[in-house]
């Protein structure tokens, strides 16, 4: 057993490790997972669809079948096949990138990553395709080499193959590491079973990390980057259970996610928030909104609502939580949300004087709703404000927004923006939190020579310490120059970056 002949990883030191090489496995050793089942599901389902996955869920008894009976090298192509065959390589990469970094750095081993991020240089082995794991090890856990299996490709697409050497296990981990350090040993090799024990023998010191299932991941704040930017339909990590529930939602949750958007397109303003309700839709409101401008008093400028941006449907959720429509003006919609939206949305042009104008117009006519982050955030985090909207009004009214989803994330950078609000509204009992804050005061705005960027980053750690979120300075192009690959202005294909950041 290679239990017997390795000491478990808890037994190395990480003290002084600073000029020395580890050589760490991924699945069972750096994850607590030995399972790469709902890595390649996310694959599946992000690049592919619901049909892809589907598939994928159809050939995953047989990829155990031939792991458990004929070798472990067999049930992982099949699992390669079924989630990659056909698929666009920039796709593949696109979701290693933007999707499976949240869910790889969930599953972090403590012990393995206390050992793996003492040591000054870092390399990882792994049967998975070095493709769909090279950018987390290397952009989040500073991994300077990643030696995995090579997927075939053809015409820019996955063939389903597998290059030579074939699947990296067993002995051919072992001469991939020969190849790649050539007579240098490695000072430290991590694994957990019986067939990493061939490169583990080629170390100076060889660990095992025994499977513990209850062991806690790292927390993200442990990272050298914290995970801010993440794209993705799937909230959670889909085991074969998950994806299977999925599968057979869809159906039922697409026309249901229908219905509710009738609802609160074609229904009064006053009424949405009780049909929401009896659809499954919770919104709960704190705090004391504003009352509306009276028409009697046309001189009095609106207020503008001061949003967090969680989904495009902010807007109409405050709109729901005030009963009444309220306009909201937007970085960019998609022509089809536009159509669907109870509320009037008025797009931006990014041209400074032109918003100004703009807006001011639009309160001039009564109560405005603004993102002034300019993209959704997911994780608990604001984007910068952009300053712009405070030196045309000194009616402002913070809102803090915040969202529960169990299945479906309502946003996107890479994928097609018009589905956002049917993903939002397929989770069977999606949550809105509406909580008004204090309308700021005279002597906090600009009337009172405060900068337009004081009363924006003021705003912004006001609404940031009720949600018990970070304030950050990351901004919409940092984002998708992180998720699709470009700054979020033009619609283009997505395609690899040169760098992640803020990921």
């Amino acid at each position: 057993m290679v239990s017997s002949t390795f000491p478990a990883v808890n037994k190395c030191t990480s003290i002084g490790r600073e000029k020395h090489t580890v050589v760490a496995d991924m699945d069972g050793t750096l994850l607590i997972g030995r399972s790469s089942f709902p890595y390649f599901a996310l694959v599946a389902f992000e690049a592919g669809g619901i049909l892809r996955l589907f598939f994928y869920l159809l050939c995953a008894p047989i990829a155990g079948i031939l792991y458990y009976f004929v070798s472990e090298a067999a049930g992982i192509q099949v699992l390669i096949f079924a989630s990659m065959a056909g698929m666009k390589v920039s796709s593949i990469e696109s979701v290693a990138r933007a999707v499976l970094p949240k869910f790889y750095s969930g599953d972090l081993h403590p012990e393995s990553w206390r050992v793996f991020s003492s040591c000054g240089k870092r390399c990882v082995l792994t049967a998975n395709p070095r493709i769909m794991v090279e950018p987390f090890l290397k952009e989040f856990l500073g991994a300077d080499m990643v030696l995995g299996t090579e997927i075939g490709t053809y015409k820019g697409r996955a063939t389903g193959m597998i290059c030579k050497p074939g699947i990296l296990v067993g002995g051919k981990k072992a001469d991939a590491l020969k190849k790649a350090f050539g007579e240098e040993q490695p000072d430290i090799g991590l694994g957990d079973r019986l067939t990493d024990a061939p490169f583990m023998a080629l170390c100076k010191e060889g660990y095992i990390v025994p499977p513990n299932p209850k062991v806690k991941a790292v927390t993200t704040d442990k990272l050298p980057k914290p995970i801010i930017f993440h794209d993705g339909r799937l909230v959670h990590k889909p085991t074969p259970l998950l994806a299977l529930l999925i599968i057979l939602w869809i159906p039922i949750g697409f026309p249901l996610a229908c219905l509710r958007i009738a609802a609160g397109s074609l229904l009064p303003m006053k009424l949405v928030y009780h049909a929401f309700w009896a659809l499954g839709v919770r919104v709960i409101v704190k705090g004391t909104p504003p009352p509306p401008v009276g028409k009697s008093n046309p001189h009095k400028s609106g207020v503008l609502f001061i949003c967090s941006h969680r989904t495009l449907l902010d807007p109409i959720f405050l709109s729901t939580a005030l009963g009444r429509p309220i306009p909201a003006v937007t970085y960019s919609v998609s022509r089809l949300s536009e159509i669907i939206s109870p509320i009037k949305t008025v797009r931006l042009s990014r041209d400074r004087a032109t918003d100004a104008s703009m807006i001011k117009k639009l309160l001039q006519e009564g109560d405005l709703a603004i993102c002034p982050e300019g993209t959704t955030c997911r994780e608990p985090f604001l984007l910068r404000f952009s300053a712009l909207f405070a030196e045309l009004t000194d009616e402002l009214v913070p809102v803090a927004m915040v969202n529960r989803m169990s299945m479906f994330h309502g946003t996107t950078a890479r994928g097609w923006k018009g589905m956002d609000p049917f993903y939002f509204f397929m989770n069977p009992s999606p949550v809105y939190e509406v909580t008004f804050l204090n309308k700021l005061p005279k002597e906090l705005t600009c009337t009172a020579s405060k900068s337009s960027h004081d009363v924006a980053n003021y705003i912004q750690r006001v609404i940031a310490a009720t949600l018990s979120y970070e304030c950050t300075s990351f901004t919409r192009r940092d984002k998708y120059r992180a998720l699709a690959g470009n700054d979020g202005t033009v619609a283009e294909k997505p395609k690899a970056a040169n760098k992640v950041m803020g990921c």
